[in-house]
């Protein structure tokens, strides 16, 4: 299976041309290699609130990606405002995903309990917050590709809930 994958990354230097954007080169190269994961959009916004809401509903209502990662806009700043955007557009959201990606970041390192990452679902896609450094993104997105592949099944109606053809 080839999931259709957008990325999208909350930075206001990134987005001013002043940042490269490394750690959406590591979601792309996790992504292409570990999950067969085809990137069909890829966007940098600032961190504002509504930039980041009208580029999430695009790529999950225009572009139809399965699976959105956000990168940036999950600490505590006061610009750090991906969460917030993110539980606007969702439908539901989906704790466990991000409680394994903390609990999985806190055996590295302490700081991981400030992470306000969400994750949900908009319509057939599934959204999940990760951090904005390279090696946050993928101590968190390593913490749940195993189960990516099979949540994706289920919300896209490609396999019943407990992993039967539906």
């Amino acid at each position: 299976m080839r999931w259709k994958v957008a990325i999208l990354t909350a930075s206001d230097r990134g987005s001013r041309g002043e940042r490269e954007d490394t750690s959406a080169q590591v979601i792309r190269e996790l992504i292409e290699e570990e999950m067969n994961g085809e990137i069909i959009e890829y966007r940098i916004v600032p961190d504002e609130k509504d930039e980041i809401m009208a580029a999430l509903i695009e790529m999950t209502d225009y572009f139809k990606a399965d699976l959105i990662l956000t990168t940036g806009g999950t600490g505590l700043a006061l610009r750090d405002v991906t969460p917030e955007a993110t539980l606007e557009v969702i439908d539901r959201q989906v704790p466990g995903l991000a409680e394994a990606m903390r609990l999985y970041s806190m055996q590295k390192t302490r700081r991981a309990m400030l992470s306000r990452a969400v994750c949900g679902i908009r319509g057939k896609s599934l959204i999940v917050n990760l951090p904005g450094a390279p090696k946050g993104v993928s101590e968190n997105l390593s913490a749940v590709m195993d189960q990516l592949p099979h949540a994706l099944s289920i919300l896209t109606g490609r396999e019943g809930d407990h992993g039967y053809e539906a």
